[in-house]
């Protein structure tokens, strides 16, 4: 059996976390759909055909990136706070969990960014659009892989790409605040600590940072939707009751009301809904039973290989359709179509034989790396 056979025979006999596959799966098809109308050249074809439809994709559905913010916030939240005492530290050192999240994020990113590179020269020499970008340099691409492009200025070399430096910003963020607040505590149990310093830096993203786009390359931007996934993990703790289980939940429901009554926005709205989804389901381990559910649950667990590979994907078909098929609307309405399967296909096989085998490889020497001998 390969080393990828086993991952995925691993991965398959593994209980899923049901409704968090769900709103993964919703989302990350939400997201392509976003990427393929606003981008184009295909859908400035189909646009007359379907208008309304395109300009929802191409404005609104952007904000399903809010559900994998809040999904991120809470399993990070789980795996910090493994014991259920959110005023410990899970490690002594926040370096170990930054570098694993590191090693887990990165090496995938970094081979669907030479993809992307790739894809966007083979579409510079068959057509000229706005959606493609100029030849790649060294420096960009090792901006890239350091997760460091938006912050040093880079343009992305694939859509989406900001979101990866942004996910890697908010976990090592996290990983700090268990250790700081881990070393305020001592041996002292304080599970209120945490809780409530998440709770101050989901009101300041969300008063201050959030509203103003000078700081949508750093993660105090997003720490509002990231912080409120947090506080819904520790307020869906079963054991938490009368009081406490009150006042968990108005530490994370109150930040969010008072920002939106201070200016609406919709993706905050979004990110508070779905943060409640997982106060109340969030915790219920169960993987969904059907065809349906089998779908849904694969559809889930490849929604970061989609992320990663969908763009180049959908740049090549996009490529494809503009040059070779009539550029009638319903021609490119199924060169659309087309772009959707393909990135749906492309991230399943992305997912098998290049993000799981790469990403075992890597913990593997991440973990070798970590482990410190012991004298006797």
């Amino acid at each position: 059996m390969t080393a990828a056979t086993a991952v995925q025979a691993d991965l398959k006999n593994r209980p899923q976390f049901g409704w968090i596959n769900g709103l993964k799966a919703g989302a990350a098809q939400l997201i392509v759909l976003h990427h393929l109308a606003f981008y184009g050249p295909m859908s400035d074809y189909v646009q007359p055909m379907w208008p309304a439809l395109l300009d929802w994709l191409g404005d609104s559905a952007r904000i399903a990136v809010q559900v994998f913010l809040v999904i991120g916030g809470f399993l990070a939240a789980k795996s910090l706070s493994p014991a259920g005492l959110p005023g410990l530290a899970a490690s002594p050192s926040p370096l170990s969990a930054i570098w694993r999240r590191y090693a887990k994020l990165a090496p995938p990113f970094v081979a669907a960014t030479l993809i992307a590179a790739l894809a966007n020269a083979l579409a510079l020499t068959l057509m000229s659009h706005d959606s493609i970008s100029a030849p790649a340099t060294f420096g960009q691409i090792g901006a890239h892989a350091l997760l460091l492009h938006g912050v040093l200025g880079y343009e992305s070399l694939s859509a989406g790409a900001w979101y990866v430096a942004i996910d890697f910003q908010l976990y090592a963020l996290a990983a700090l605040l268990f250790w700081s607040t881990g070393r305020i505590a001592g041996e002292r149990r304080r599970p209120w600590l945490v809780p409530a310093i998440v709770a101050l830096g989901v009101t300041a993203s969300l008063l201050y940072f959030n509203l103003d786009s000078g700081w949508d390359n750093w993660a105090p931007y997003f720490f509002g939707s990231y912080g409120l996934g947090m506080l819904a993990w520790w307020a869906s703790d079963p054991r938490r009751q009368g009081h406490a289980a009150t006042v968990m939940m108005l530490l994370l429901i109150v930040p969010a009301w008072l920002a939106l009554a201070v200016e609406f926005r919709t993706r905050i709205e979004l990110a508070l809904a779905v943060a409640c989804v997982l106060f109340l389901c969030g915790r219920r381990v169960k993987v969904l039973s059907g065809p349906l559910g089998a779908a849904v649950n694969t559809l889930g667990r490849i929604s970061y290989a989609v992320f990663l590979i969908h763009f180049p994907v959908s740049l090549l078909v996009n490529t494809v359709f503009v040059r070779y098929a009539p550029l009638e609307p319903e021609w490119q309405a199924l060169g659309m179509l087309t772009a959707w399967a393909a990135s749906l296909g492309a991230g399943a096989a992305f997912h098998r034989w290049v993000e799981v085998p790469l990403g075992r490889m890597v913990q593997s020497l991440v973990g070798k790396a970590l482990v410190r001998p012991v004298s006797v």
